[in-house]
């Protein structure tokens, strides 16, 4: 008689082992997740409270956050923040999103565009393809800040004062520390490196620019280190700005390309500076390939502030020159004006 051996059932244990695991760590996770969330909706709060005991007027409407698991998404309805000087930035949603492992590096984006209000200026309308800003290094001295709007339109608003410029294929703005030698270990303590950078724009059409460029598209970049940038970060702009000046702010190493037209120029300064005025002043070393067409059409404009005697007589002395294709002159910004060689073409540019 053959004995049927019995049958061996094996564990499953094995089996229920990474699914308990795989929940444990995704309840961690989302416990982290909702942590996080929370943590940044209460530190938005608490922000809000502190500007507003400095004078500052913020506003906002609903906040949510989505996003899970991977994401912190946060959107902002009707947010409004108005500095003491009255300078503010509204817009109809702004949404704030982040790596839920690494919320050091923000990405904020106005889907429906921004509104800024200028003092005694009126607003602005800023409408894009993308109106974007990334903020990274949050815990640094100077974060590093990218702004980047594609295909923007300024439109002014009924009343308010015109924008220089109507619309362009993209603005970028872009702030980190200077580095001293590439590393972040070596930042200086009170420097900034800025990046301003314009294409294909149109001028407003009074406007020195649209007079530069003769009603063709301009554009360029230019970059500078901002010294004393301290001083920058306080309760307003325009006082910000006179406390930089006012305690020995400058830009130094100071590099860029303007293309107006067919003129194109390259400028270059080791230091300019801010008079108590708010005028800018200070010499920019400037080699223009064909600057006869965009002096003919400053000279034309009629653009007010604009010098047209002098301007004319810049574009007179270069056409006498011989050599129209590249000219090396001096523009410098003295006593509230700026002068091109011995002509005082126009107004020294305002910082405050």
């Amino acid at each position: 008689m053959t004995v049927t051996p019995p049958i061996r059932r094996h564990s499953r244990t094995g089996l229920y082992v990474p699914l308990f695991l795989a929940l444990a760590v995704l309840a961690g996770w989302t416990g982290w997740w909702f942590y996080l969330t929370h943590r940044i909706e209460t530190g938005i709060e608490a922000r809000a409270v502190e500007m507003r005991a400095a004078g500052w007027d913020i506003g906002h409407g609903r906040i949510t956050t989505t996003g899970w698991p991977f994401r912190t998404r946060i959107a902002v309805a009707y947010p409004t923040v108005t500095a003491p000087d009255g300078h503010a930035i509204s817009a109809p949603t702004l949404v704030a999103e982040a790596n839920t492992y690494n919320p050091d590096r923000w990405v904020i984006i106005a889907p429906d565009g921004l509104v800024l209000t200028r003092p005694g200026m009126g607003k602005v309308a800023v409408r894009g393809d993308a109106v974007r800003m990334s903020l990274s290094h949050l815990r640094a001295r100077f974060p590093d800040l990218r702004i980047q709007l594609d295909q923007p339109v300024f439109t002014p608003h009924p009343g308010a004062a015109p924008f220089p410029i109507l619309r362009a294929a993209q603005l970028q703005i872009e702030a980190r520390p200077h580095m001293t030698d590439g590393t972040a270990e070596a930042t200086t303590t009170d420097a900034v490196d800025i990046l301003l950078r314009l294409t294909e724009a149109r001028a407003r059409p009074d406007s020195v620019l649209d007079g530069l460029a003769v009603g063709a598209p301009v554009g360029g970049w230019i970059e500078t280190t901002i010294e004393r940038a301290d001083h920058l970060r306080g309760r307003t702009m325009i006082g910000d700005i006179k406390s930089w000046a006012g305690a020995g702010g400058r830009f130094t190493a100071v590099r860029g390309e303007l293309k107006a037209g067919v003129s194109t120029a390259t400028l270059s300064s080791d230091t300019l500076t801010v008079a108590s005025d708010g005028r800018l002043q200070g010499t920019v070393a400037v080699t223009a390939d064909k600057p006869l067409p965009a002096l003919a059409g400053l000279a034309r404009s009629g653009v007010p502030g604009v010098d047209r005697v002098a301007a004319t007589g810049a574009a007179t002395a270069t056409a006498l020159s011989g050599d129209t294709s590249a000219v090396s002159l001096p523009l410098v910004f003295r006593d509230g004006r700026t002068w091109l060689g011995p002509f005082a073409i126009a107004p020294a540019p305002k910082l405050f």
